[in-house]
């Protein structure tokens, strides 16, 4: 195991970081607690993960760092605060999951595929996009739940395994020869509402009013920030030509130079740009105050899911950019 880390200690201090990476990798499976410390473990996956990190592996880089950090050991600082760094990096790219699940002795699947069972809660990562999570148990009934991750993010999902219900072990008991039979019941069929027609479109809406909100806000802030260019152009010509005696009668005149006919023209096009940007950002604002009133008038016209608690869209516009906050649940 030592004589791999070496070897990997050389390809990292080379740059040859796929070289690095198998030392680590092979050092990290051959590592047990009978021929190494559980410092050395931590250290070891930590220099795997941050090989893995320059190898765009990012998943597995932020479960081999998260794995070395949250060992019960004492890692040199500087080494802690590498690992740190690299964890937060490769974090960043990835989503993390933080699964809990009742039993706590359930097989759990990621796409199909089971994933070993941790000491404690799981800590997963996976890449962003559409995931099946499923958990299974001996006497209970499977569960299911899909996630969309989303890069950088944290998904909190609990799973609660019920009971199989014990109708089917009765109905295989033997009967007494005295006893009379008796009829088994099938178990009702669940009543299941037909889902309403409203129910799927206010959240396209509000998807829909979001993405106006915000395309009008950003056309507003480049409109806007153009005019200002142009304004901030007349205003440095115009320095420059009184420096050559212009006053500002100089283009009134019946003489006037060829050159006021590019000012006017200078002059008709920062005040387009104004206006259009000042009635983009208009156009946004009641765009964002309508998806915002969405979320109030939705339990009162279609009495759908619980309301939305603690909303808030906020349009930010400056001269060099154009965004919209959204905060809550819905």
């Amino acid at each position: 195991m030592r004589a791999h880390v070496r070897r990997g200690q050389r390809a990292r201090d080379a740059g040859q970081w796929m070289a690095a990476y198998a030392a680590y990798k092979t050092a990290f499976e051959a590592a047990d607690p009978a021929s190494s410390t559980g410092l050395e473990r931590a250290e070891i996956a930590g220099e795997l993960g941050l090989c893995e990190l320059e190898l765009n592996r990012h998943r597995d880089a932020a479960e081999h760092l998260t794995w070395s950090l949250s060992q019960l050991v004492a890692l040199p600082l500087p080494m802690k605060r590498r690992f740190e760094i690299g964890r937060h990096k490769a974090a960043f790219v990835v989503a993390e999951l933080r699964l809990a699940v009742d039993p706590q002795d359930a097989e759990v699947f990621i796409d199909g595929k089971a994933i070993p069972r941790p000491d404690r809660a799981y800590q997963l990562f996976v890449e962003p996009g559409r995931h099946t999570v499923r958990a299974r148990a001996p006497g209970r009934e499977d569960a299911f739940h899909v996630v969309g991750a989303v890069a950088g993010a944290e998904h909190e999902i609990v799973m609660h395994l019920p009971h199989k219900p014990t109708c089917d072990a009765e109905e295989g008991a033997p009967v007494s020869p005295n006893e009379t039979p008796r009829a088994v019941s099938s178990p009702a069929a669940p009543h299941t509402e037909r889902p309403s027609p409203w129910a799927s479109w206010p959240g396209t809406a509000r998807i829909g009013g979001i993405a106006v909100t915000t395309a009008t806000a950003a056309a507003g802030a480049v409109f806007l920030l153009r005019a200002h260019v142009v304004h901030g152009d007349l205003r440095e010509a115009d320095v420059a030509r009184r420096a050559h005696g212009w006053t500002s009668h100089t283009c009134r005149d019946a003489g006037a130079p060829a050159a006021c006919a590019d000012i006017h023209d200078q002059v008709n096009e920062r005040n387009l740009f104004a206006t259009l940007g000042k009635v983009s950002l208009v156009t946004s604002a009641v765009f964002g105050v309508a998806t915002a009133a969405s979320f109030f008038t939705e339990l009162a016209v279609f009495d759908a899911g619980p309301k939305a608690s603690g909303l808030r869209i906020v349009p930010v516009t400056t001269s060099e950019r154009a965004e919209v906050l959204v905060e809550g649940a819905w």
